[in-house]
């Protein structure tokens, strides 16, 4: 029996056909740092351009490889010059608690790109144990278990 004091089913789920509709754009408008890790590790052309949305001293700590460092305060006066609008953006920032990826996509998005946001940012980048560059050349963490899959399971 569901009540009122139930803190989760307070407000029922949606029907199945408006929850499919709802996650089916969410997937349109996000990428997961495995699948693009993934992605870019398959060689060739991903299809798309990785920005790092972050400051040059967040830029200098850490950035994923062959990301574009385009500050969201310079996508205005510098995406047209560094982006081909016929190429899909992934953007990314520090991390889940930092909303400068989701600025940067409204900003491209606005100036008419393509884009997703990738969501974990920076921080699950190398939380799940891929190879980073940093102003001192590259680097790579362990995986943490509690983000990184088992080698032969899914994580997700």
């Amino acid at each position: 029996m569901i009540t009122d004091e139930n803190p989760v089913l307070r407000v029922p789920p949606a029907p199945p056909a408006e929850a499919a509709a709802h996650f089916r754009a969410s997937l349109a408008f996000h990428a997961d740092v495995s699948d693009v890790a993934a992605a870019l590790a398959a060689g060739g052309d991903p299809g798309f351009v990785v920005v790092d949305s972050r400051s040059t001293e967040s830029w200098n700590q850490g950035h994923i490889p062959g990301a574009v460092h385009l500050p969201t305060a310079l996508i205005p006066e510098q995406a047209e010059r560094l982006l081909d609008k016929s190429v899909p953006v992934v953007t990314y920032c520090w991390g889940p608690a930092c909303n400068g990826a989701t600025r940067a996509a409204l900003a491209l998005a606005e100036l008419g790109y393509p884009v997703k946001e990738m969501l974990g940012g920076f921080e699950y980048w190398a939380r799940e144990g891929f190879a980073y560059e940093t102003w001192q050349g590259p680097e790579q963490r362990n995986a943490d278990p509690l983000t990184a899959p088992v080698e032969g399971e899914c994580g997700c």
